[in-house]
């Protein structure tokens, strides 16, 4: 397959454009959690505020994420190719379908918090009263979280489909900004008036995604795709949507399944296991929003495009674009993350409230969930493409038999293993997930054996595995735990330039210096 076409560069530009917007984002996600592991380190506040955050992230998954991203885009895109009208009329009729529906879900949050929160923790989270009574607090502040980030969800879904890429990538850095302003300059003021510091965070959770929505607005009008004052609220395109939405729910319950049994069992480990887990997930997701989440998102739109307009081969290559393209950029962050998990954690976190202990703990959970980085990115990429070809039933029947292997596997491990088991049962159940939608996959579209390991493939994990063991024998010789800040940032820095230098002299030597040279030409 060459990646010489202009389809082909136009997906890996509209990635480039999105991934460089993410990593602005995920740089300032970075700070937000520093300046919070710095402030509350990893405490048994900061564990309340992941769990009352963790509420309306988990309801996202199905509203902001996941589900709907996947039935709302082909949908539009398929209305937006015959008649443009009829794709704004349905923009803004999911606008007012979609806000609806969340602010009634978030009104049962906010009255039902308690419950929530104790279905949400054991019982020794529960004993600890002023915890769990601030988990409570927190929980109904930022339930009308969902709705924001439900409707930016929206905004930039239909953006994508108009190939506008770089501003909505750029959104969640406003909502990081927010964030972090806010554990600045608030703490004092709340607890001024008898509040707990921590609620400054869930202050900021709100004006974050307030903001991050608002942003988008004026591009939808600068596109002509503002509201006309036409709705059709249960026309055929909104019908459509809602029942690959109610497919996707089930879904996206069995995650949050998950989610729930994994939460509990972490906080039944020790204190802090939460926390830990949450700041491994979050260094793992810097990869995977950056470059899995950027080609997914490309991808979705591109190959919506082609496949509604009855071109099956330009779908096809599409796909194989975004799946080599995957794991082109994947492998070397994999190579790095893992091999630099102790110097990550230590370098960005331990300072302030996180201790040593914090550092070993969150690294120990970090490799962990790195085995399974590869195949996220493939997830991203595969999952979407079943709801391009109207075969939704398919990953949701996939994600429900992976999770379920998933939890089976973390109620029978953790007792004996601890807490960061349940980031290697995360890794697990994504590559089940990836096989399963690879055989599926090769059913419906006829890819082929060579889709999936082809001698380009081969090349890159050749040219990881190499840096990979550059990396091993440098990394002893250049980062020293107890030097400077700054001289550490330049060692780390070394590192990884060093790695990367020679994944690329790997992959010139193997024969891809077209490769190199369309991705280094497009990045331009």
């Amino acid at each position: 397959m060459s990646w010489k076409g202009h389809k082909q560069f136009s997906l890996i530009f509209a990635t480039l454009k999105m991934a460089l917007a993410t990593f602005s984002s995920r740089i300032l996600g970075l700070v937000r959690e520093q300046v919070m592991a710095a402030t509350f380190g990893a405490s048994g506040i900061t564990d309340a505020f992941t769990v009352a955050y963790r509420v309306p992230n988990m309801l996202r998954d199905l509203f902001a994420e996941g589900a709907f991203s996947s039935a709302f885009v082909p949908v539009f895109t398929k209305a937006r190719l015959e008649n443009e009208k009829a794709s704004r009329i349905l923009l803004w009729s999911m606008a007012i379908l979609l806000g609806s529906m969340t602010l009634v879900i978030a009104g049962g949050v906010i009255y039902w918090a308690p419950f929530v929160v104790r279905i949400m923790t054991d019982d020794q989270f529960i004993a600890d009263t002023e915890r769990f009574e601030i988990t409570v607090q927190m929980v109904r502040i930022m339930a009308p979280f969902l709705t924001l980030i439900s409707l930016a969800a929206l905004f930039m879904g239909a953006l994508n489909s108009l190939k506008v890429f770089f501003v909505p990538a750029l959104a969640p850095a406003l909502f990081n900004i927010i964030m972090i302003a806010s554990m600045i300059y608030l703490p004092p003021v709340v607890e001024a008036k008898g509040v707990h510091p921590i609620i400054a965070l869930a202050i900021g959770v709100i004006g974050g995604g307030l903001a991050q929505m608002l942003l988008q607005v004026p591009l939808l009008f600068k596109k002509g795709f503002g509201p006309s004052g036409e709705l059709e609220l249960f026309g055929p395109y909104t019908k459509s949507i809602l029942n690959r939405l109610g497919i996707g729910t089930v879904g996206v319950a069995a995650t949050q399944i998950n989610i729930l049994i994994t939460t509990i069992l972490a906080t039944g480990t020790q204190l802090g296991a939460v926390s830990w887990l949450t700041y491994a997930f979050l260094l793992f997701q810097f990869p995977v929003g950056i470059l899995s989440v950027s080609i997914g998102g490309s991808n979705l739109v591109h190959f919506s495009e082609a496949w509604k307009a009855g071109k099956r081969e330009e779908a096809k290559s599409t796909l194989a674009t975004s799946y080599l393209f995957s794991w082109l950029l994947i492998l070397p962050a994999f190579v790095l993350i893992m091999g630099l998990a102790n110097e990550t954690v230590h370098l960005i976190f331990e300072r302030g409230a996180f201790s040593s202990r914090d550092s070993a703990q969150s690294a120990m959970a970090l490799r962990q969930y790195m085995w399974g980085l590869p195949f996220y990115g493939l997830y991203k990429i595969f999952g979407p493409t079943f709801f391009s070809i109207d075969r939704p039933k398919i990953p949701v029947f996939i994600s429900i038999t992976a999770i379920a292997a998933n939890i089976i596997f973390c109620l029978l491990m953790v007792p004996q293993y601890g807490f960061s088991i349940l980031a290697l049962g995360t890794s697990l159940s994504m590559m089940l997930n990836c096989f399963l939608q690879s055989v599926y996959l090769h059913k419906y579209l006829r890819l082929g054996a060579k889709f999936f390991i082809s001698t380009r493939l081969v090349k890159f994990l050749i040219s990881a595995g190499l840096s990979w063991l550059v990396l091993s024998w440098i990394r002893p010789l250049l980062y020293d735990f107890s030097a400077a800040l700054l001289l550490r940032c330049v060692q780390y820095a070394t590192c990884c330039l060093i790695t990367v230098a020679t994944y690329v002299a790997m992959l010139l030597v193997l024969g891809e210096s077209k490769t190199v040279k369309a991705f280094l030409n497009k990045k331009k």
